[in-house]
């Protein structure tokens, strides 16, 4: 067993570009989270040798199968770290679409193999109690097809297993495999599964191939799917299947909702004035706009084509999600600001000049340093404007010390446009679900200045065109049948659209199978469920709010906390359900009789 040992020099630019994926901006906070030097971490970094257990150490924390990035010295390999028996969960997804038969064969493989290896294997359904397996796995086989990748249920497990592999000890391993896939992945599951190597199942014709290469990476104790075998494939190839112009209506085949709505789909419904408004403000100096709405109303999808509509007016872009910031990052206000600024720096291709701006944190505090970055490089004379795109922004409340920092920088960032002619070039959007029920200063907070924006749900008129748009030729009672039954909510309205298309079921038994396993709305329902059970005190308002015909009034913060999530509409200082659909699904499962 070698003493040392050094990355392979064609590696070195890819690990450092794992660095700020796994929550780490800097050399110096990574060192501080291993325990060691961190002189041990820039050799590392650099290609240059390290002890051997320290090398191992680092791999795990950015996430690196050491085995794959190693430059074994005179063919000395290091042995074989034997797992005798590993623990590997299956994520299969149940479709609602009846007679879907296509994905049943390749779990059951996998199941029959990995049992007969001598592993502990289960199958993680769309079902509430997966994070206990999850917690429990060494390894998670995440089986993504067309539908599943569409699922809230999916996203959310793999949202849990990410956060838990970057706490215990990388556990669990996420192996990807695509199964016949050839449509593009949702924004929110691509940015969770960056850095982790795909595989593309085919057909049956590669489940020797996958089965065998799946028990020997197990075995060897591997925590990613190699790069250099046959059913490997690239995330960029998956996203580059997406077709770049919109086809002629009613030709448009339908889109499975899921995420944001794609800049070139026919289905996205403007709601006017809301998008001319935006696109005419954020074209002024030193523009703000706030954007909010409760969960899957279509706030990143409206951010995105404001963000577009900016670089077409010539400014740069760059749009950064909260949600995919890992615990870590919320340490404290200086770890945070080195990851923001560190993640719209990469964006740009300008963060190798950030530790230059960082070396006098101690001195004249993040805030300062943060500024300096964007004003020596990322506002410089000679840079077009900067449009930045804030999406989650309601994931800071949790942490109200670094909220009121950062919010409050935002804020005093937004003021300096008014007198120094490089901060005209700054634009800002903000997008959040909730109220701000953390208390900031009125006189530094961004939440109550710029252009606000509160998205609606869709109105009877948008829904009739939404059922063009997908070929329904629908009257006003369909219309109505279905709003009555989802409301105006964006997400729900296109689902119940896209499967009535497919003919998956009708209007008549979707309505009347809505509240039920059986229903397409199941995933979805379950996604909430999931989500109450991890907060008693949000189930036990909501059971509250369902199991009476008035209007409820609770307090300020679980009120908030429910809107955001898209159950409750608040009416005044009161909650009612948002549709009907959430009043029969929770009035059955949370026992309301």
């Amino acid at each position: 067993m070698p003493r040392s040992l050094r990355v392979r020099e064609e590696c070195i630019r890819a690990v450092k570009s794992c660095l700020l994926r796994n929550g780490f901006p800097s050399q110096k906070i990574l060192a501080e989270d291993l325990g060691m030097a961190q002189s041990t971490v820039s050799h590392f970094l650099n290609g240059k040798p390290v002890d051997y257990a320290n090398f191992i150490e680092i791999c795990r924390g950015l996430g690196q199968e050491w085995r794959d990035i190693a430059d074994f010295e005179a063919n000395s390999e290091p042995e074989e770290v034997v797992l005798v028996k590993a623990k590997v969960a299956i994520v299969r997804w149940r479709s609602p679409r009846r007679g879907s038969t296509s994905h049943k064969t390749l779990p059951q493989q996998l199941h029959q193999a990995l049992s007969a290896g001598g592993h502990e294997v289960f199958f993680i359904n769309n079902s509430s109690d997966s994070a206990s397996y999850l917690k429990r796995c060494d390894y998670l086989l995440l089986l993504i097809s067309e539908e599943s990748a569409a699922s809230e249920m999916i996203l959310e497990q793999v949202q849990l297993a990410k956060e838990l592999h970057n706490l215990t000890a990388h556990k669990p391993a996420i192996l990807p495999i695509l199964v016949e896939l050839n449509t593009p992945l949702s924004f929110d599951l691509l940015s969770y599964l960056a850095g982790t190597q795909p595989w593309l199942w085919g057909g049956i014709g590669d489940s020797f191939k996958l089965l065998s290469q799946i028990l020997t990476i197990i075995k060897e104790g591997r925590t990613s799917l190699t790069a250099d075998h046959e059913l490997a494939v690239e995330w960029k190839v998956i996203t580059s299947t997406k077709q770049s112009i919109i086809q002629p209506l009613p030709a448009a085949p339908p889109e499975l909702p899921g995420g944001q709505v794609e800049l070139t789909s026919c289905f996205y419904i403007d709601r006017p004035p809301i998008e001319s408004r935006c696109y005419e403000t954020i074209a002024q100096p030193g523009a703000l706009i706030r954007i909010k709405a409760p969960r899957q109303m279509g706030k990143t999808s409206l951010m995105a084509r404001i963000l577009h509509h900016a670089e077409q007016q010539g400014s740069r872009t760059v749009a950064l999600s909260f949600q995919l910031a890992n615990r870590k990052i919320f340490a404290n206000s200086d770890t945070f600001l080195q990851w923001f600024c560190a993640s719209i720096g990469q964006e740009l291709g300008m963060l190798e000049q950030l530790p230059k701006c960082w070396e006098l944190a101690d001195l004249i505090g993040s805030n300062q340093c943060c500024k300096a970055y964007f004003e020596q490089y990322l506002l410089s004379e000679s840079s077009k404007p900067l449009t930045l795109g804030l999406d989650e922004s309601d994931r800071l409340f949790e942490s109200p010390e670094i909220a009121d920092d950062f919010f409050g920088l935002l804020r005093a960032l937004h003021e300096e446009a008014k007198r120094r002619d490089i901060w005209k070039k700054f634009r800002l959007i903000v997008v959040h679900s909730t109220e701000v029920y953390i208390p900031l200063d009125v006189n530094k907070s961004p939440f109550n200045v710029g252009l606000p924006i509160e998205l609606p749900e869709f109105n009877s008129q948008q829904v009739q065109d939404l059922a063009k748009r997908h070929g329904l030729n629908w009257s006003g009672n369909e219309v109505a049948e279905l709003m009555g039954l989802v409301g105006g909510n964006p997400y729900l309205v296109r689902l119940g659209m896209y499967h009535i298309l497919r003919q998956d079921v009708t209007l008549d038994r979707l309505v009347k199978e809505s509240a039920t396993e059986a229903g397409i709305y199941s995933d979805h329902l379950r996604r909430h469920l999931w989500n109450l059970e991890k907060y008693s005190e949000l189930m036990e308002a909501m059971r509250e709010i369902v199991s009476v015909s008035q209007p409820v009034r609770l307090r300020s913060e679980l009120g908030f906390k429910l809107n955001s999530m898209g159950l409750v509409k608040l009416e005044g200082n009161h909650c009612i359900p948002r549709c009907r659909l959430y009043q029969e699904y929770f009035g059955d499962r949370l026992d309301c009789k």
